[in-house]
């Protein structure tokens, strides 16, 4: 009966660790396109941001504050894994 509690709370632990987290990584991945057509541009356009980078842009703290929402889902996620494999030993 225990195992069938871990197989349950594993898989939904799963599944709600993969739901939450693709939210961020997308957010990411659109940011990285967003900053790369930036330097493309600049280099098309012949000029370059030396005074400005080593500012920390708001960008960047947002990339950072998505990267910790990703890891933690990604936790959660991987505790689910853990508890559906700890069903199987406790059978």
């Amino acid at each position: 009966m225990i195992n069938v509690v871990l197989w349950t709370v594993g898989l939904i632990l799963l599944g709600l660790g993969i739901g939450k987290a693709s939210g961020p990584y997308a957010r990411m991945r659109e940011l990285d396109r967003l900053a790369d057509n930036a330097n493309r541009y600049e280099a098309w356009r012949g000029t370059s941001r030396t005074s400005g980078e080593s500012e920390t842009t708001g960008a960047d703290v947002m990339r950072q504050v998505l990267r910790r929402q990703a890891l933690i889902w990604t936790g959660v996620a991987g505790l689910g894994v853990a508890l559906f494999i700890a069903g199987f030993a406790v059978r």
